[in-house]
């Protein structure tokens, strides 16, 4: 499924005209070229976008004038309290071939024992762009103290598949003891020497 946006090419690039766009209500951005399609200087409605981005569309169509851009985000840069978009940067793809993105984990249950410590938060993997996934679940509920869980240890989504340079041994999650116990311990250990020592008969210490 994907999201159609009117998007139009800007005639004029910088700070000064990608600051009155903003102005207006739209988003100054860009589509990547390839070996034989253009870059593509463009804007498009901010509104628009924010609607299509929380119904957690992938896909969109970029009408830019009648001609239509299948493409995914590739980057997003935002301002610096992290509230408005600034910028967006589109790749284009082809619905029916597989492309690598990158798909954030979402960690589910509690471990028997210890703190999950999240080694990695995201991964890349390779799926048609109409089939990518919101997130990707990894099941900690199961897990002892001291294991781990690897990349290629994830059951990924059906149609998903490891992107090759993802490392299947890289370690996404591990189980640790908290801080607080594993400094209780010795701080214990040392509290009770000296009620052992003076426990001891007369003549015994040392």
């Amino acid at each position: 499924m994907s999201t159609t946006l009117k998007a139009q090419v800007r005639a004029k690039v910088g700070t000064r005209a990608a600051r009155a766009l903003r102005a207006e209500g739209r988003i100054p951005g860009n589509l990547q070229g390839g070996a034989d399609q253009p870059h593509i200087d463009l804007s498009i409605d901010e509104a628009e976008f924010l609607t299509a981005r929380r119904h957690h569309q992938h896909l969109y169509e970029l009408d830019l004038g009648g001609k239509l851009e299948t493409a995914l985000i590739e980057d997003l840069q935002w301002d610096v309290f992290g509230e408005r978009i600034q910028h967006v940067e589109f790749r284009r793809v082809d619905r029916h071939q597989k492309t690598d993105v990158v798909v954030p984990l979402e960690f589910m249950g509690e471990p028997k024992a210890g703190l999950v410590m999240h080694m990695l938060n995201e991964i890349t993997v390779l799926c048609t762009p109409d089939a990518i996934p919101d997130s990707i679940v990894v099941k900690v509920g199961e897990l002892e103290l001291g294991a781990s869980i690897t990349v290629g240890q994830l059951a990924l989504p059906e149609g998903l598949e490891l992107y090759e340079e993802m490392d299947p041994e890289e370690v996404v999650a591990h189980v640790v003891e908290p801080k607080e116990e594993a400094a209780a311990a010795p701080e214990a250990e040392a509290a009770a020497a000296p009620a052992a020592e003076a426990a001891k008969p007369e003549g015994e210490a040392g």
